[in-house]
C-alpha cells in the first residue's frame, strides 16, 4: 500500500520561511507528477505547484517567485519551499503524486493523497 506522508508545516510570521517535505513509500515502481495543492478554510483545493519526473516545473499566479517545487527521485520525496510567506498562504497544504504501483502482475498509475500538514500565517 502506497502512502504520502507530508511534514514542515506550522505557525510562522509574515515575510518567514517554511520548507514543507512529502515522502512516498510502499511498493513503487515509478512516480510520475507530484504537486503540492492547499486548502485554505471555506474554499476549494487549489493546486500551487506541479513538477513532472523530468523535473519541469510550474507554479499558479498567486505563488509564482514566492514558492519552489523540487523532488529527490531516489527518496520518492518532493519539497515546497516557501518563502516571503503572506497571511493568505494560510492553509491545509497536501502533496499529491500519480504512482504507478503492480497490481495483480500489471503496472497501475493512481493518484495518491498526503493527509495535509497545516500552515499559518500571522501578520
Amino acid at each position: 500500500q502506497v502512502q504520502l506522508v507530508e511534514s514542515g508545516g506550522g505557525l510562522v510570521q509574515s515575510g518567514g520561511s517554511l520548507r514543507l517535505s512529502c515522502a512516498a513509500s510502499g511498493s513503487i515502481l515509478s512516480i510520475n507528477d507530484m504537486g503540492w495543492y492547499r486548502q485554505a478554510p471555506g474554499k476549494q483545493r487549489d493546486l500551487v505547484a506541479l513538477i513532472t519526473s523530468g523535473g519541469s516545473t510550474s507554479y499558479s499566479d498567486s505563488v509564482k517567485g514566492r514558492f519552489t517545487i523540487s523532488r529527490d527521485n531516489a527518496k520518492n520525496t518532493v519539497y515546497l519551499q516557501i518563502d516571503s510567506l503572506k497571511p493568505e498562504d494560510t492553509a491545509v497544504y497536501y502533496c499529491n503524486a500519480e504512482v504507478t504501483v503492480t497490481w495483480i502482475g500489471r503496472p497501475l498509475t493512481l493518484a495518491k493523497w498526503g493527509q495535509g500538514t497545516e500552515v499559518t500565517v500571522s501578520s
